[in-house]
């Protein structure tokens, strides 16, 4: 079985995500742009404008035996008590087409 490694950052941390997961053995991601929906108190205005904290998510398809290293890696260079604050989990994936593992 195959795995989605999601990886969830601050934005401008997304090359850390993917330089510690390719060093653990990642062949590749891809890079979405989002926008956290933090409580209230959490959000910046700017000029009467409110300011959503911006986001990277990253997707990075993996095995299994490469999954959890991969993950701590991640965890190590841009985890939830550094400057990136990432959220890092994974889903299993059934089936895969138009990649090589």
């Amino acid at each position: 079985m195959n795995q989605l490694i999601v990886v969830i950052v601050n934005s401008g941390f997304e090359e850390q995500v993917m330089s510690a997961a390719r060093a653990a053995g990642a062949n590749g991601g891809t890079i979405f742009n989002a926008r956290g929906t933090a409580q209230s108190q959490d959000l910046v205005k700017f000029m009467g404008i409110t300011l959503h904290p911006t986001k990277e998510v990253v997707f990075i398809l993996s095995s299994e035996e490469k999954r959890e290293a991969i993950m701590n890696a991640v965890k190590k260079s841009v985890g939830i008590a550094t400057e990136g604050a990432g959220i890092i989990f994974s889903l299993p994936v059934d089936s895969v087409m138009g990649v090589n593992l």
